[in-house]
């Protein structure tokens, strides 16, 4: 890395306190990166908002109850915010919903163009996080 300094950017990603234990592992490594920046947490409201980006990408929309179900969802787990995982967390309930929604529909015989759009509460009940 020293080498071609100039020629090289590293970019490393992580929860805070595991970011701190890993640059304590070599004495030489913080200063080789010399810029931190934490980001905050995402409220609930934004993260409805990437739900609903996500599910839109896809031609999806969530019911009115769905979003409910999803913000209640969206709160981390009592003594584990620290390793909730925001959007990562976002993006898995959108995925498994869209699963489950298809196993929904495919036993129903005709559809409609809402119905195939529309992501509903049982959709993503028991849908882990």
């Amino acid at each position: 890395m020293e080498d071609h300094k100039d020629e090289l950017i590293l970019i490393l990603a992580g929860y805070h306190k595991e970011m701190e234990q890993f640059l304590q592992t070599n004495p030489g490594l913080r200063s080789r990166f010399p810029i931190h920046i934490d980001f905050p947490d995402y409220s609930q409201s934004e993260l409805l908002q990437i739900a609903e980006q996500m599910c839109a990408k896809r031609q999806y929309q969530l019911s009115l109850q769905a979003r409910l179900v999803l913000l209640k969802m969206l709160v981390p787990p009592p003594g584990d915010s620290e390793n909730f995982g925001n959007a990562r967390t976002v993006r898995n309930i959108i995925e498994k919903s869209l699963r489950k929604q298809a196993v929904r529909l495919v036993a129903k015989t005709s559809l409609t163009r809402d119905e195939l759009m529309m992501i509903e509460p049982c959709d993503l009940t028991e849908v882990e996080g």
